[in-house]
C-alpha cells in the first residue's frame, strides 16, 4: 500500500501481478506458502490480483484457500499494464533485469533485485 500511494495510487482498483506462489524458489509446493495469504489480503483490499509461476499452473484448493486462479504469462504487456509487481519467490527461471525494464512499480519479499544489482527507482523492499 505504502508504494502505491508514493505513486498517488490507491491499493483499491490497483492491477497487481504476483511472481511466484511456491513456498520457496524452483518448487512447485504451496503448501504453507505467505503469496496464498498476500493474495487474500490484497484482494480483500480491492486489488485486481494475477500470479505468475512457472512451477504451479492453477492454484489448488487448500484447507484455507480456494482460490480460481491460474498462472498468467510473464510477458512485457503484463507487467506493463500492472500498476505493482510483487516479487513473491524469487525463481531462477525470472529475468530480472527484463522485469526491472518494464515494470511500473515492484516490491522485492526476497532481496533478489538487489543481489542482481537492481537498487534503484521503482523499486521497493519488502
Amino acid at each position: 500500500m505504502e508504494a502505491l500511494n508514493k505513486k498517488k495510487k490507491s491499493l483499491n482498483g490497483s492491477r497487481i501481478l504476483l511472481l511466484g506462489v511456491s513456498y520457496k524458489k524452483n518448487i512447485d509446493d504451496i503448501r504453507e506458502a505467505p503469496s496464498l495469504k498476500l493474495i487474500e489480503i490484497l484482494q480483500s483490499k480491492g486489488a485486481v490480483v494475477d500470479y505468475n509461476d512457472p512451477y504451479i499452473s492453477k492454484l489448488p484448493p487448500t484447507r484455507k484457500y480456494k482460490f480460481d486462479m491460474k498462472s498468467v504469462e510473464f510477458s512485457k504487456e503484463k507487467l506493463n499494464e500492472c500498476d505493482l509487481v510483487i516479487l513473491s519467490t524469487n525463481h531462477d527461471d525470472y529475468n530480472y533485469d527484463f522485469t526491472y525494464k518494464h515494470s511500473k512499480l515492484i516490491i522485492d519479499t526476497r532481496n533478489a533485485f538487489k543481489l542482481k544489482g537492481i537498487i534503484n527507482g521503482k523499486l521497493h523492499k519488502a
